[in-house]
């Protein structure tokens, strides 16, 4: 079986090194040259609470050769199109792309590769590129979980599984969609206001007003999945829906009390948006608060507060606004 991640940034880079680390054989891709050279010569140097440092075998993309029977994309959405359309001749007839995207990737892969070739994985941690060779595990180490499943008839299903339990907890969920959304009502949240604020998940949670916008979208998220007729999964063995969504005002009180709580083992995160961001590259709001929009359209909806979102964060990659807690400010108006 060969086995390999296509876009090792941060997080992709800390899955191949704890996969490399448990003894499984994994080839990684990046485009960053600096960043394969550094892994190359010194092996990935994964900081945080739990680091090590591990051989890896790194390549750039032009380096990919023959076929693959599992490839874990962790790139951009982006380019997805034309990505996956390129790792298309590396792909075994009876294998499969395993999106570990946020969002909702899965139906695009699908088009190119095929249903039973598509899985999709939606991770519970997050990790943040340090400098070439080093990245750092930012969530706490207990609470990785992966929540993977079919979009189709599920190729190298089991596979997959495997090697994602190299890191850490996997759930194989029969509801793909739910899963995916169970994760995507966490982004479009958190990631969205950190995308706007520079904040980490922790600092949102703990200040108020972030507190109660986060609970808005988060919200306003859980009515439009239950308006797509959506059963939310759980995420690291929690509803979201049941545990931060709310009905009245006292379901309301609870949820908010809750947040910094539910958000604790992952309070030191940062956006990927955000790291986007600051290096002056697009960032993926579409695809996190654009795809609450675009569902809430289809089933006769609106969703303001994640169009606000993504109205919000392109003006600060516009430079209309700096990055600041003083953002969330600019949703007062929806509060009233």
């Amino acid at each position: 079986m060969r086995y390999a991640i296509y876009g090792a940034g941060a997080m992709g880079t800390v899955l191949g090194a704890h996969i490399a680390r448990a003894g499984g054989e994994i080839d990684l891709f990046t485009r960053n040259a600096e960043h394969v050279a550094a892994m190359r010569e010194h092996g990935a140097q994964i900081a945080g609470l739990a680091p090590f440092v591990q051989k890896v075998r790194a390549f750039t993309p032009e380096k990919m050769c023959g076929k693959y029977d599992v490839i874990v994309l962790m790139t951009k959405q982006r380019r997805n199109a034309e990505i996956v359309q390129a790792l298309l001749p590396h792909l075994a007839q009876d294998g499969a792309i395993c999106t570990c995207q946020n969002g909702l990737p899965e139906p695009e892969i699908a088009k190119i590769v095929g249903a039973d070739r598509t899985l999709g994985c939606a991770v519970a941690w997050g990790a943040t590129y340090v400098r070439p060779g080093v990245c750092e595990l930012t969530s706490d180490p207990n609470a990785l979980t992966f929540s993977l499943g079919a979009y189709g008839a599920g190729n190298r299903l089991a596979e997959t599984k495997s090697l994602f339990k190299m890191m850490g907890t996997v759930r194989v969920e029969p509801d793909l969609m739910g899963a995916r959304w169970a994760k995507l009502l966490i982004n479009s949240a958190f990631s969205g206001l950190s995308a706007l604020t520079g904040a980490t998940f922790g600092e949102i949670a703990h200040e108020k007003l972030s507190r109660r916008v986060a609970q808005c979208i988060l919200q306003e998220g859980i009515e439009v999945a239950r308006a797509s007729k959506v059963q939310i999964a759980p995420l690291q063995g929690h509803r979201i829906d049941k545990l931060l969504g709310y009905r009245g005002r006292l379901g309301q009180a609870r949820s908010f009390l809750l947040i910094p709580i539910a958000m604790k083992k992952h309070a030191r995160l940062i956006s990927g948006m955000l790291r986007d961001i600051r290096r002056g590259v697009p960032c993926e709001i579409d695809y996190i608060n654009g795809a609450v929009v675009k569902w809430a359209e289809r089933c006769g909806r609106f969703a303001p507060f994640n169009a606000r979102t993504v109205q919000l964060v392109r003006a600060v990659e516009g430079g209309e606004y700096p990055l600041s807690m003083e953002n969330v400010k600019l949703f007062e108006d929806l509060l009233r």
